[in-house]
């Protein structure tokens, strides 16, 4: 069957320009200018093989592009890279048409080549990609994940204009998959240029290329004026200042210095913020699939123990760390938020009882608790979340030290497996698309835990992995059977108890004065935090 994304049956036939009409544009845009974002900490990589955090998805999402997107501000799929596609009556036969001329930063255009190398590239096991998970449907995804195979037996280039990706079985998610950073073509000349380093020499499609990178003080985005999608983006170039503390942020941004405090609103500062009409008028509101959770490493004794885990999950008071942060949230019970298909409304999860997690404690042969760390990235509130959730183990016994670092410290601790317990927050799990199994592959997926993985619990239960293939292995992605196995898989998992899910967040920023477009571009679903394609300023 042919799925049309663009265009006409003739445009298959004939060559397609490289520019691209894009029916998203905002007729009230003033195209130039520039903006500043500020983060507290420096970009850890702008690969997108490699990163993952809420703080350089959307500035990868920026620099690359994908054979699918998202139309600005949703999670609608739209074509990308590949103009159309057809699919097999089988459902396991994607044969993706490329568009033509587009070119790579670098000035060369782009082929059916360079899909297959980004595919290889991301599942080959020397890459460490935390994402390599997503493309366990493709067809010889297992030979070269282990290493026994060079490449994706299910990707084949058919012409230069063609590739087609052959799955071993139905994946419900495939096509979201084909629209994550992961999937982002690359040019193989440029990663072997960079020796290793490509995720500072970033080189893509993208609506905007890298033009400086000075380590500890800012990077700078540049408008790539041969971008395919015909009028963005607006502005001519982004900058983002790093090393700002939100504090400092917040009072640059009010005196018109900054556009985008990108670490948010600061929590001491949320109830001033909101209270002043001129202030709450430039902040913006959105819902989000998100949950903040603690992991617990299941290879580290005593964390391998059962009784500990739950004990744990059964010592935190979510809803004094709710307080915590102004209220922003709803306590969590599962991994899952609310919002998410597949949730499940009758599943309690485990309830606050000390006394009960002292007994639990007592059976694992430690009523006298134990010494453990907890990792926490360094921008508030989450130190003060790490104290609570340390002054609640403690009322059982356990003994946790906090280690408070910056991000990409604590990601590379999750990644190794050497942080026994990590609290999640500003690292916190945002869907990537909204379906269930996005809560489970990368990040409690037996595919997640491996060196680099962001499965930071390490956990690997094989039978739950099977129950979660079977639960994608559905051409519907909305079929109430499948739901209903997503539903027991994290019913499952929460047995196992490798997390303790805390809060389900909302989510707050704020903008200058002169920020233009719509405010789900502030907010967007998978453009975290903010999509620069499509934002722009008034002035």
């Amino acid at each position: 069957m042919k799925k049309w994304l663009a265009g006409t049956a003739i445009a298959l036939t004939l060559a397609l320009p490289a520019v691209a009409q894009d029916d998203t544009l905002d007729p009230n845009a003033r195209p130039g200018g520039g903006i500043i974002i500020t983060y507290k900490d420096d970009v850890a990589t702008l690969d997108p093989a490699i990163g993952y955090d809420w703080q350089n998805w959307s500035m990868i999402k920026s620099l690359f592009d994908g054979l699918m997107d998202y139309a600005p501000g949703t999670t609608e799929l739209r074509p990308g890279l590949a103009e159309s596609y057809d699919l097999s009556e089988d459902g396991l036969t994607y044969t993706f048409h490329l568009r033509q001329g587009v070119k790579f930063h670098n000035g060369r255009e782009m082929t059916a080549d360079d899909v297959k190398y980004s595919l290889d590239r991301v599942t080959d096991p020397a890459t460490q990609s935390p994402g390599a998970g997503f493309f366990g449907s493709i067809l010889g995804y297992d030979a070269a994940a282990d290493g026994s195979a060079k490449g994706l037996e299910g990707v084949k280039v058919i012409d230069p204009a063609t590739v087609q990706i052959t799955l071993s079985r139905p994946d419900a998610t495939f096509l979201h998959v084909m629209a994550l950073n992961f999937a982002s073509v690359v040019p193989q000349e440029a990663v072997d240029a960079a020796g290793g380093d490509f995720g500072k020499q970033p080189v893509g499609t993208g609506a905007f290329k890298l033009a400086d990178w000075t380590i500890g003080q800012k990077l700078v985005f540049e408008k790539n004026a041969d971008y395919w999608r015909e009028g963005i983006p607006y502005l001519d170039t982004v900058t983002f200042e790093v090393g700002q503390e939100p504090i400092v942020a917040l009072l640059r941004l009010q005196k018109g210095e900054v556009d985008v405090p990108g670490d948010g609103i600061p929590p001491a500062k949320f109830t001033e913020v909101m209270g002043d009409p001129a202030q709450a008028a430039r902040v913006v509101e959105g819902g989000q699939l998100h949950t903040g959770y603690i992991t617990l490493n299941v290879t580290t004794p005593p964390l391998d123990k059962l009784e500990v885990r739950q004990a744990i999950n059964m010592a935190i008071n979510k809803d004094r760390i709710v307080q915590i942060i102004n209220g922003r949230a709803k306590p969590a019970n599962q991994p899952l938020p609310p919002s998410m298909p597949g949730y499940s409304t009758d599943y309690k999860g485990y309830a606050y009882d000390v006394e009960g997690a002292k007994k639990l404690l007592a059976d694992a042969g430690l009523a006298d608790g134990f010494e453990t760390e907890l990792y926490v990235m360094n921008t508030d509130p989450n130190p003060r979340i790490a104290q609570a959730i340390q002054q609640d183990l403690s009322e059982i016994g356990i003994k946790a030290s906090i280690k408070s670092l910056a991000q990409a410290n604590v990601i590379e601790a999750g990644g190794a497996g050497t942080a026994p317990m990590i609290w999640s927050g500003g690292m916190a799990w945002i869907a990537d698309f909204p379906d269930p199994s996005n809560f489970y592959g990368p990040i409690l997926g037996c595919a997640g835990a491996v060196e680099g993985g962001w499965n930071w619990s390490k956990y690997c239960n094989e039978a739950v992995d099977a129950d979660a293939v079977k639960a994608d292995s559905f051409n519907d992605p909305a079929d109430p059977a499948r739901l209903a196995l997503w539903s027991e898989v994290y019913q499952k998992v929460m047995e196992d108890a490798p997390w303790v899910p805390v809060f389900n967040e909302e989510r707050y920023t704020m903008k200058s004065e002169r920020m233009g477009g719509a405010d789900n571009l502030y907010v967007d679903p998978v453009s975290i935090p903010v999509n620069y394609d499509y934002v722009y300023v008034t002035e």
